[in-house]
This record gives C-alpha cells, structure tokens and sequence, in this order.
C-alpha cells in the first residue's frame, strides 16, 4: 500500500470516527451525565452533525476528499471518478472508524446508552417508508457533494459548510422518522457495538442507492465537461485514477 493511500485511510478514518462519536453523544449527553432525561432537540442533534461533517472536510478534505461517508464513496465509484479498489479502501477506512467510536463509547458509557444513539426507524414507520425517506436525503446530500466541490464551475470556499448543512437539513427533514442516519457507516458503528441489527439493512439500501442516483444526475446531466482536476485543494472529488 502506498504512503498515499495510507495518508487518505488515516484521514477517512478519523472524519468518520468523529462523526460517528459526536453524533452519538449530541443524542445521548443527557444519558452520559447522569442527568434527568429530557427530549432532545432534533435541532441540536442535526446540527451536531452537521458541523462536525463541515469542519472534518474543511481539515481532511485536501488529504482525501472528506468522505466519512459509504454512500458518498459509492458515488464516485459509480460515476465512475474512482477506482473500485480505492472506494474499498474507503469503506473500510470509514467503517472501521465508525466502529472504534462506538466501542470507546460503549467501554465509557453503557449498552443502552449506546443504543439510544443508533439510528432506528420510528416504530410505525415501515422500512419500505423509511429506505425511500434515506435513499432521498442521501440522494440530496450527494448531488450537493457534486454541485459544491466537484463540479468546477462552484466556488470551492463554500463546499465543506454546504455539504455539513445539505446533512443537517436532512437530519432535521427525517431525523424523527428513520432517525437519519443518512450515512451507512453512521449506522454500522453502533450497531456493531451492541449487536442490535434490526432494520440495518435500511441504512444501506437506501443510501446507497440514493447516493448513486444523486452523483449520476450531476455527474452525467448537470456537470459540464468536467476535467480531473476538479478542485483547488482536492475537494471530496479525487477523481485522478489512484
């Protein structure tokens, strides 16, 4: 493996870790400190994880394009802009990082603190409802993932909040009703940890299909003539053939 590569597992690696690690205390803080339980805002829990999204790409994002994200990976890979043995050197980077931080919080916290964070769908929503709901946000996230820090033709200052807020707005869109993971590495890491895989599926189906749809549209229909150099600072595109 090349120093390169190395460089760009190390970097997905942490961005998904901290993704996962924040996103899960934003929903369980009040659980962790012994406090009364007190619902917890939506808000507060989206734009955890949206700003810590943001501010990852901000600082890893010249290293390998800031995925933290199985769905947006797969993108790339389907549209072709990367190489099937890089994308799977991204997963697994992600998954593995989405996994430490979950079993750090288990050995800190509790199996049911842990569970409280894991993404679930509502308990009358059904999982055809709730695959659709994250194949959709995800297919949003994407497209803005392409539209901002892909293509050319956007301003490249703007991709990391643009991509951290395409996030919180979907958080806040369905977060009550599939739990909005919107990212199958987001739910992995604290399934992995408690073992509890109910409706795991869900969290895969429909953002990866979601995530194709959304890099293709741009990629194939709105994208003009895009050339492998897609970014100043490389952005969340490598499209070179690493």
């Amino acid at each position: 493996m090349t120093a390169e590569r190395v460089r760009i597992m190390v970097a997905e690696f942490i961005g998904t870790f901290a993704l996962t690690f924040i996103g899960i205390l934003s929903i369980t803080g009040d659980l962790v400190a012994g406090a009364a339980p007190s619902p917890v805002s939506l808000t507060v829990v989206a734009f955890a994880h949206g700003l810590i999204l943001a501010v990852m790409i901000a600082a890893l994002g010249q290293t390998s394009g800031g995925h933290f994200n199985p769905a947006v990976t797969f993108g790339f890979v389907t549209t072709g802009r990367m190489p099937l043995l890089t994308g799977a050197l991204y997963w697994i980077a992600q998954l593995v990082g989405a996994a430490l931080a979950s079993y750090m919080l288990l050995g800190m916290t509790s199996e049911r603190i842990l569970m409280a964070g894991t993404p679930s769908p509502a308990p009358n929503v059904g999982v055809g409802m709730a695959t659709v709901l994250e194949g959709i946000a995800t297919f949003f996230l994407v497209l803005v993932v392409f539209g901002t820090a892909v293509d050319e033709r956007a301003p490249k200052s703007v991709f990391p909040f643009a991509i951290g807020l395409a996030l919180t707005a979907g958080m806040l869109g369905i977060g009550t009703i599939t739990g909005g993971s919107i990212n199958p590495a987001r739910a992995f890491g604290p399934a992995l940890a408690t073992g509890d895989f109910a409706k795991h599926y869900v969290y895969w189906i429909g953002p990866l299909i979601g995530g194709a749809l959304g890099a293709g549209v741009h990629h194939f229909l709105l994208m003009r003539a895009p050339t492998p150099i897609v970014a100043e600072r490389g952005g969340p595109a490598p499209s070179e053939k690493r």
